[in-house]
């Protein structure tokens, strides 16, 4: 998708980096899959703070039968947990009962395993790149100065839930961010306006101009991929920038078409999301797209499941029907707590 050396892979990259002394630095990876007869999500995520030597390391599957933790079919999280010095992300076991990772074939096979045997627990599963790891360019929201990779693969293996076993074959992304934070990283460190003076295109419904208010920490992040792995699409919805019927623009991503990738051309490429009433979450999108080729691809996509950890803001696996096929992903729907039961206020206001 880019012929710019400078973002290419580097067997360096396989490993953890260290850029400044800012104690909010942060290296993360992120492993995703669905398991869509079961309307099932997992994530995998694990953030290593370089310069405080710890890490805080997660799993949480869901389906539909419960969003926040408490319900969610599976949940687990360790914050903080002391690093010894010197890891190695190629070969690694996370601290105090973590899942275990190691690289087979540089930048692009992995092996993950995990077990929680007290809760009838286990993951056993190979992450196979379909490409090469896709860094984006720097500059772009959000990841203005913090390098950043996402790579799609063929994710195959089993689960082990309440004691079941079940099969995992299907689509999986995984992502790679490090550098220095300057502090949490969802403060935001810019100066805004009043609240009314934040949107940048005024007009129609009240939630939807909340929604696209700026320096909010606002971030969408959307995919879907046919199970063939010949189609589909992966980015980020810039939505401080939707106009006033709510299509937003999408920007550092890519659209897969015929088994060919390429780089979504930002000013062609949009979102349009419609949110459930009651609970607030998108429960169906639109999505136009564009690449620097100049294929296009209409994609529609509707909520199947989804969690949530703070009780604002969800992950959803996500249906899409796209050139004729079914696919299977995701919508990160990030807010901060504040900004988004403002929305959720305005979306069920009655008089």
């Amino acid at each position: 998708m880019t012929d710019d050396p400078a973002l290419a892979f580097k067997l360096e990259d396989d490993c953890y980096h260290q850029l400044s002394d800012d104690p909010y630095e942060t290296e993360t990876n992120w492993w995703s899959f669905n398991i869509p007869e079961r309307k099932i999500g997992c994530w995998i995520h694990t953030p290593y703070y370089p310069n405080r030597k710890t890490v805080t390391w997660r799993i949480f599957v869901w389906d539909d039968e419960g969003v926040e933790p408490g319900r969610l079919a599976y949940y687990k999280k360790v914050e903080e947990a002391p690093m010894p010095d010197n890891p190695d992300l190629r070969d690694i076991t996370f601290p105090q009962g973590g899942y275990s990772l190691k690289m087979i074939e540089p930048g692009m096979k992995y092996h993950l395993h995990y077990e929680d045997a007290e809760r009838g627990f286990a993951l056993d599963f190979t992450h196979t790149g379909v490409h090469a790891p896709h860094r984006f360019q720097p500059g772009e929201p959000p990841f203005i100065q913090t390098p950043h990779y996402d790579q799609l693969g063929h994710v195959v293996g089993t689960m082990t839930l309440r004691g079941e076993k079940i099969a995992i074959d299907g689509v999986g992304v995984r992502d790679r961010t490090w550098g220095p934070r300057g502090g949490p990283y969802q403060m935001s460190q810019k100066k805004h306006a009043p609240d009314s003076n934040r949107v940048k295109h005024p007009g129609g419904p009240l939630w939807r101009q909340i929604e696209r208010e700026r320096g909010r920490g606002r971030i969408e992040y959307i995919y879907g991929h046919s199970l063939d792995f010949q189609t589909g699409f992966l980015g980020f919805v810039r939505m401080q920038e939707a106009d006033a019927k709510g299509w937003a623009p999408m920007n550092v991503g890519w659209l897969l078409k015929d088994g060919v990738f390429g780089r979504i051309d930002k000013d062609k490429s949009r979102m349009l999301n419609f949110r459930d009433p009651i609970a607030g979450w998108n429960s169906h999108m639109l999505v136009d797209l564009t690449d620097d080729q100049g294929r296009t691809m209409e994609v529609e996509g509707q909520s199947v499941s989804r969690m949530s950890e703070g009780g604002y803001g969800l992950n959803q696996l996500m249906r899409w029907e796209m050139e004729g096929k079914i696919g299977w992903g995701e919508d990160q729907d990030v807010w901060v707590g504040d900004h988004y039961a403002r929305m959720v206020n305005a979306l069920r206001t009655t008089r």
